[in-house]
């Protein structure tokens, strides 16, 4: 069997034969161990609702609980953690709920008399500095459509008063 060797393709060689792999020398084990004093770390203990895999039969050790699921974003991921990790169902009701946390944040927001600074929190300032070409063209596509929802309205209102 002929053996193709390319040194230039990036992770090349990670699945050959032990002698022959480029990182093999780096593998071995840490003189004196690991450090480790523990076979499984103790786990963390939550104060609030942990979505977990269909998939895993345990809790991670350590998790997030910074955001809590909560409103009707809190509801789209209970339904779409009852799915596997590799199915579509899954994962475009969690993206669903990400955008729709977004917005419950700015009403939350706005309910306690804080006004988000949006063009901070998004950093249009470091875009604008850092990427200008980018940031002109993102300005550019928000306007066109922001100008052709107006227009549609518009004209649809035009016909309806007719």
């Amino acid at each position: 069997m002929m053996q193709f060797e390319n040194t230039e393709i990036p992770g090349w060689g990670v699945d050959l034969d032990p002698a022959r792999r480029p990182g093999v020398p780096m593998e071995k084990e840490p003189v004196g161990g690991t450090g480790a004093h523990w076979d499984i770390p103790e786990l963390q203990q939550s104060s609030v609702k942990i979505f977990r895999s269909v998939e895993h039969p345990r809790m991670p050790p350590v998790f997030g609980t910074t955001l809590p699921p909560k409103g009707l974003s809190g509801r789209i991921k209970e339904f779409a953690y009852t799915y596997g990790e590799g199915r579509l169902e899954r994962w475009l009701p969690i993206l669903l709920a990400d955008r729709i946390n977004v917005v419950e944040g700015l009403i939350d927001d706005l309910k306690s008399g804080h006004i988000p600074n949006i063009f901070a929190e998004m950093g249009w300032k470091a875009e604008w500095k850092y990427n200008r070409q980018g940031f002109i063209k993102k300005a550019l596509v928000v306007s066109g459509i922001v100008a052709g929802g107006y227009l549609f309205m518009r004209s649809r209102r035009s016909r309806l008063s007719v």
